[in-house]
């Protein structure tokens, strides 16, 4: 198991995913609605999506390859990587980590649409 690192830019994201999700349920609770928002089901993918990266970078489900356009945060030579967030959907998003700094962590660097 893999211990989670943020980039301040990652960790502003998840917050703010969460922050919406969450305000969303509770106005459709209020409202006594059933059906979940499209904000709570990709906040729901996100954190599945950092599940699995901490158990398993490498789970099918990932998808995860290295991506190139994205520059290693301490390490030039060190490939970034790109794991599924959503597939076959517009605008889907994803997660952009590497590993390190230090051995046993992953550090999250982005979550964004897919470019």
């Amino acid at each position: 198991m893999f211990d989670l690192e943020w980039t301040e830019e990652a960790e502003e994201i998840y917050l703010l995913l969460e922050r919406n999700a969450l305000d969303i349920r509770d106005k459709r609770k209020k409202q006594q609605k059933s059906k979940s928002s499209k904000q709570e089901g990709l906040f729901k993918q996100v954190k599945k999506t950092l599940q699995y990266l901490r158990e398993n970078p490498r789970h099918p489900g990932l998808h995860t390859h290295p991506y190139s356009s994205l520059e290693h945060p301490w390490d030039p030579s060190q490939k970034v990587f790109e794991a599924y967030v959503q597939n076959n959907t517009s605008a889907a998003y994803r997660v952009f980590w590497c590993y390190g700094p230090e051995k046993g962590q992953i550090t999250i660097i982005t979550i964004t649409t897919h470019p």
